[in-house]
């Protein structure tokens, strides 16, 4: 009986089966498997005697079936280049049971707020550190690994986040996430373990990271919003509380002198734990940045980053600094073994150290703040109505609308290609703040390519 895998040159599963034998058999075979697309254009396919050879057969067979195939299109014949699938339409099977989800279409324009512009990822200094990194990395990076992370990273992260942020840590205390969502998920279990049953959220927010705290077991109710920001003296019988002090996701504004204080007095008070989500903290235009909230005290403050907003979130890269008592508790938490790739955490460590993050941050800097002063230049000239606030730092702005129009606006949006969030999208269901019509443009979002046209498409829409 032939064996189904071909296993020299190229991995190739074929079955030659069939009534009218092996020839017969394996000629449909191939022919399915290019109909199908389980065999790409391009793909090269074993010569005739490797293929004879894994499949148990005589190779004048596999070239007899090669050769038909060859002359009804399928395949490519080349002296010297072997034998490869033919360029043609791929006809995916019918799945009548099962039928696919029409797609909608993708907006012309995004401004939805939560990703930096992607096509200025520094992708040649990146590269220049993955070789020194790889290089230069020892045999046990290539291991299951600390569930910390790599110590490399965690040395270089501990020297940036004391000098640019303000945080007190060392190495030990810090663990590498794949991003904050990860770290949410770590410090739920945690929490539930140490029998914390409620963690306050503010009135706005996200509400995947609310969702995933309330898949941990946690309740999430929601702190009151005024003009001073969320009011931290209303944590009532919380155990745990998630803030974003420096630059309050989306309103824009940092939490209040008196109430930073309030919280740590608080937490010091019951033994509660503030989570401080640093959103966007390294972009800031008109003001000195506003120093960690875990300065005040790291043994209540556990400090959450990433690289989401700075590089890519697409590099699953994040950080906790944790107060010294729970790390052993986090490294159970999140398992035994790292679960964040090593190679991109030795070469973030690398980009750090030589000063590329730096620059490069500089450099958005300039870039996003440059596309703050046109939006609200813009919206100013050609929507007098429309207020723009939150852009003292950050990577997106909060435009205030006439009351009763954020509906009609992002309806309006959608029709025009423009991907946008009302502030309603990020309201919490139990918010304890007056409603408010806005829009949540994230001006970081596009490209520099279509930075432009998605301006002119939101004016185009704004009452």
């Amino acid at each position: 009986m032939a064996n189904p895998w071909a296993t020299l040159g190229v991995d190739l599963h074929l079955e030659p089966a069939g009534s009218g034998g092996l020839r017969r058999g394996l000629t449909d075979a191939l022919r399915d498997a290019v109909r199908t697309g389980r065999l790409a254009p391009g793909t090269r396919l074993p010569s005739s005697r490797t293929l004879a050879a894994d499949l148990g057969i005589a190779r004048n067979t596999v070239a007899e079936a090669y050769a038909d195939l060859v002359a009804e299109g399928w395949l490519t014949a080349r002296q010297g280049s072997g034998t490869s699938v033919a360029e043609r339409a791929v006809v995916p099977p019918t799945d009548t049971a099962h039928p696919r989800r029409r797609d909608p279409g993708h907006p012309a324009y995004s401004l939805i707020p939560g990703t930096p512009d992607l096509a200025a990822f520094p992708r040649t200094e990146w590269l220049k550190a993955a070789r020194r990194a790889l290089a230069t990395a020892p045999f046990d990076a290539l291991g299951y690994g600390d569930p910390l992370g790599r110590p490399e990273l965690r040395t270089a992260l501990a020297t940036y986040l004391a000098r640019a942020r303000g945080v007190r840590t060392t190495p030990d205390t810090i663990m590498i996430t794949a991003g904050i969502s990860h770290a949410l998920r770590i410090l739920g279990s945690l929490l539930r373990t140490r029998g914390v049953r409620t963690l306050a959220v503010e009135s706005y927010g996200l509400a995947v990271h609310w969702d995933l705290l309330r898949t941990a077991g946690l309740a999430t109710p929601a702190l009151p919003y005024d003009e001073l920001g969320t009011d931290t003296g209303k944590l009532d019988d919380a155990g745990a509380v998630l803030l974003t002090p420096a630059h309050q996701f989306p309103m824009g504004m940092p939490l209040h002198p008196d109430r930073r204080t309030a919280v740590v007095e608080w937490a010091r008070r019951t033994g509660g734990l503030v989570l401080e989500d640093d959103y966007d903290g390294e972009f800031r235009y008109d003001r000195q940045p506003v120093g960690a909230l875990q300065g005040l005290d790291p043994d209540r403050v556990v400090y959450l980053g990433t690289a989401s907003k700075s590089l890519a979130p697409g590099l699953r890269l994040g950080w906790m600094v944790l107060p010294p008592s729970l790390v052993e508790e986090a490294a159970a938490a999140k398992g035994r073994i790292d679960t964040c790739g090593a190679l991109d955490q030795l070469t973030l460590a690398e980009f750090m150290v030589s000063g590329a993050y730096d620059r490069h941050v500089r450099s958005a800097r300039l870039r996003y703040r440059r596309r703050r002063d046109a939006l609200a230049t813009a919206v100013t000239h050609r929507a007098p109505e429309v207020r723009v606030t939150g852009i003292a730092a950050g990577l997106h702005a909060v435009l205030r609308l006439p009351p009763g129009t954020e509906q009609s606006v992002v309806q309006a949006a959608t029709w025009q290609g423009l991907a946008l969030h009302g502030l309603s999208f990020h309201r919490h269901e139990q918010a304890l703040a007056e409603p408010l019509d806005a829009l949540v443009v994230g001006y970081g979002t596009p490209p520099e390519s279509a930075w432009a046209g998605a301006l002119e498409a939101l004016c185009r829409v704004l009452p």
